[in-house]
Order: C-alpha cells, then structure tokens, then sequence
C-alpha cells in the first residue's frame, strides 16, 4: 500500500492506497505468507479467529470478546464462510461457533476448505474495500445456530 493521505493528513482508504501488486497479493492470499512465522514462534495458531486490529478491543461486546479464548489463526471458520463478504456480526457470530465446537477434525476440515477457497478467490473483499470497512462496534449478535 502507499501512503497517500487526504487533504487533512488522513489515510485514504485501503482501495485507494493498494497497490496492483499489492491487489495480486490479496487476490492470490500470498499476503498471508509472513503469519507462517508467527505460527512458527507459537503466537498464532494455523487455525483460529483472525487477528483484528488492537484498536477494536474496546469496541467488542462480551461475546465477542470470546474470539480471543484461542489463539488467532491464520484461517478460520468465518474465512471459509464468507470471508471478507461477510458482516462484521456474522464474522464473530462464527468466531464464537469455531470456539464453542473446537476440534482437531474441524481444524482438518478448516484447512482443506481454505485451500479451496483460495484457489476460487471467494470472498477477498466487500465491495468497494480492499478488505472490509473498519469496525466501529455493535449493539448485538445475531443467532447464527
């Protein structure tokens, strides 16, 4: 990304600041390469919630706050659910669901769906996001189940 700002000095939004090759990194998800070193160094887990920025901590409710009853993963079952075309809610709806049913089988199947969706480039982006809008909170969690 570069690091072009507006008129008052802020950040332009990520789709504006990515790059062509930095758009082939997320089409292709190579940009997810260097999160094998902190699976490596035992900070993140091959599977589990997606890490977020530390800014949206204050922002989660209580339930939400439970994506972080595991290690972060580099993917997870929101990932092969919709990834990025996904609601903020829905995303941590299945954040929780990953929690409440955690298993070496479901981490087998997370893996295997996620090289599938790689190859078919589902759910890289919402539209008119490089990735998603910013997290700014929620009243409350839908009911996914």
């Amino acid at each position: 990304m570069t690091d072009a700002r507006d008129a008052d000095g802020n950040l332009l939004p990520d789709e504006q600041r990515l790059t062509s090759f930095g758009r082939f990194l997320r089409r292709t998800s190579m940009d997810e390469l260097p999160e094998l070193l902190n699976v490596l160094k035992g900070d993140m887990s091959l599977v589990g919630p997606r890490p977020l920025l530390m800014q949206y901590l204050d922002r989660y409710t209580s339930e939400q706050m439970r994506r972080h009853e595991v290690k972060p993963g580099i993917t997870g079952w929101a990932q092969i659910n919709g990834r990025n075309a996904l609601s903020w809610e829905d995303k941590f709806a299945l954040d929780v669901w990953y929690i409440d049913h955690l298993s070496l089988w479901l981490d087998l199947r997370i893996i295997l769906l996620t090289i599938w969706k790689v190859l078919r480039r589902e759910g890289i982006s919402q539209a008119g996001f490089a990735t998603m809008p910013e997290f700014m909170g929620t009243e409350s969690i839908p009911d996914i189940s």
